[in-house]
Formats: structure tokens, C-alpha cells, sequence
């Protein structure tokens, strides 16, 4: 499927193909599908970065502008025909994640609210929230902040008026329908109702960050104990 979309220059050195300001999956599949097609096109490409509906792609300009009288131009002609001729036939490669959460309250700082405000019951909560499977959208915020969705309406929830000065590492939370993981402890906003032991950020390893755009995300539940028998196998 085609879709509608725009390119624009993002100061000097940077062009975005823009899809519409929306959460899609099938918009974000064509934003990941150009993501492949683009990461290895060219020299001149320093990064690209998926968006939910957009990709950016950031470039040497000085390279680009000693064989070309204008380094977006030149830039824009190679991506469009990605676009023109659907070389997005490329195939997602999207890797099946499971992600253990302990949904215990001394974890789930805000689930009771959220189970009041919904009034449903916390086991529905967590009922709800493990029996999807989320697309990791893109990463931003933090290094390694997955933005996933979307949650059942069900246990959809706005962020909190007031966010936290601190969120615990692991934190698991939902903010309007999206899902998502603190990787290091930070503010924030969204409604916590689980921490997983897993490490979504952590240098020492070649690849640092647990989840990519495009991984499929599902969640299971542990017990407190499983959570602490796993943190103290990994310390």
C-alpha cells in the first residue's frame, strides 16, 4: 500500500519523510521498511532515526555538496525512488520479545488508580495488559525507552498530572495507549503498574539497547520472588 507523505529539510544537514502525525502500524511497517532501504544506501548517511510516522535521515553535507550544487536535493533524489517504486517490498524483520513484569503493588505504584478510574479490577488490569502484543514504535526519551503500542482502551490512561520526580529503573507504564519501560531511573509521568528485572539499557553489552523499532513485545507476569531471583542471577 502507497502512502501519502511529504519531505522536508530539517536544518542544514538532515531531511524528514513525513507520513502524518499519527500512531499506525501499518504507516509505521512503511517507516521501518524504509528505515532498511535507507540505513546502507550511502556514504554520505551519518544516521537515520525512525519515528512513529516518520523517518529522519541526517547527512554530510560537505561530501554531498563537493559532487552536488545542493546537499538536500541531492539527498531527497536517492530516497524518493525508495518511495516511487515500493522498495519498501522489503520484508519487516520483526523479532518476538517477551518481557517478565512483576505486577506486585509494591511495584505497581499506580495501578490501583488505575483500576479505580477504569473501574475494573487490578487482576483485569494485568489481565489486559499481557494478553496483547505491542509494536515497538520507535525509542526515544531515554536511551533505550521503547514506545509501544497500543494498550486495550480498556487501561488506556492519560499521563499523570504531575509527574514523579523519580521512576525507578524497569518501571513499566502506560500513558494514553501506549506502553512503555523506564530504562534508567528518570522523572516521569506514566501510570506504573509493574517493573520488569530485565536491563533494557546496559552498556557492557555490544548492543546496548534490549528493544528496536519494529520488535513485537509481549509481557508475562512473575512473582515478586521470581523478580528478585532474577536481579540477584544478573547483578
Amino acid at each position: 500500500m502507497a502512502f501519502a507523505y511529504s519531505i522536508f529539510s530539517l536544518g542544514d544537514a538532515a531531511l524528514t519523510v513525513d507520513f502524518g502525525n499519527t500512531i499506525d502500524e501499518d504507516i509505521n511497517g512503511q517507516v521501518l521498511r524504509l528505515f532498511g532501504a535507507v540505513k546502507n544506501l550511502s556514504s554520505h548517511i551519518l544516521d537515520v532515526v525512525p519515528a512513529y510516522s516518520s523517518l529522519t535521515v541526517y547527512y554530510d553535507v560537505l561530501s554531498l555538496r563537493s559532487k552536488h550544487t545542493a546537499a538536500f536535493d541531492a539527498m531527497k533524489a536517492m530516497i524518493e525512488p525508495l518511495l516511487l517504486k515500493e522498495a519498501n517490498g522489503l520484508q519487516l524483520q520483526n523479532r518476538q520479545m517477551k518481557i517478565p513484569v512483576c505486577y506486585e503493588k509494591k511495584f505497581a505504584l499506580d495501578v490501583d488508580e488505575l483500576a479505580t478510574q477504569k473501574r475494573i479490577t487490578v487482576d483485569e488490569v494485568i489481565r489486559l495488559h499481557t494478553a496483547k502484543t505491542y509494536r515497538v514504535y520507535t525509542i526515544g526519551f531515554l536511551p533505550g525507552f521503547a514506545y509501544m503500542g497500543r494498550v486495550d482502551e480498556r487501561i488506556a490512561m492519560p499521563r499523570k498530572a504531575q509527574p514523579r520526580t523519580i521512576v525507578p529503573e524497569g518501571a513499566v507504564g502506560i500513558a494514553g495507549e501506549q506502553t512503555g519501560i523506564y530504562p534508567l531511573p528518570s522523572p516521569g509521568g506514566w501510570n506504573i503498574i509493574g517493573r520488569t528485572p530485565l536491563k533494557l539499557f546496559d552498556t557492557t553489552k555490544e548492543e546496548s539497547v534490549l528493544l528496536q523499532p519494529g520488535d513485537d513485545v509481549s509481557f508475562y507476569s512473575i512473582s515478586e520472588d521470581e523478580f528478585e531471583n532474577y536481579q540477584s542471577r544478573n547483578a
